[in-house]
């Protein structure tokens, strides 16, 4: 398996992760609800501050398993989580972009 990378919201830089030679910074996961997880050394595999990106996706859309995000994480018309440097972040109906370089894979 790969590793999970998306681009943050609100400078659309690549997530990095520890692995790559890029190095980390702070990125915050947002939900609907207002909270917020703050993660400064991101590991690739989806969890910023203990919580999975794709656990939270079906909690916000009423399921219940890790599995259950990833499978429906492709449908636009859902709730997903939000990925920011800026923990005063207003959360937006907007998923965040995929990373092509799945935040190791830098040329």
């Amino acid at each position: 398996m790969g590793f999970f990378s998306w681009k943050t919201q609100d400078t659309n830089r690549s997530i990095s992760n520890r692995h790559s030679d890029v190095g980390t910074f702070k990125v915050v996961m947002h939900d609907n609800a207002g909270n917020t997880w703050v993660e400064k050394d991101y590991d690739g595999y989806g969890v910023f501050g203990g919580k999975d990106y794709y656990e939270l996706l079906a909690e916000m859309n009423g399921y219940t398993h890790r599995e259950d995000g990833i499978r429906i994480s492709y449908n636009k018309t859902m709730y997903h989580p939000n990925l920011t440097e800026n923990i005063h972040w207003t959360w937006v109906d907007r998923a965040p972009m995929s990373c092509p370089n799945q935040g190791y894979f830098y040329l």
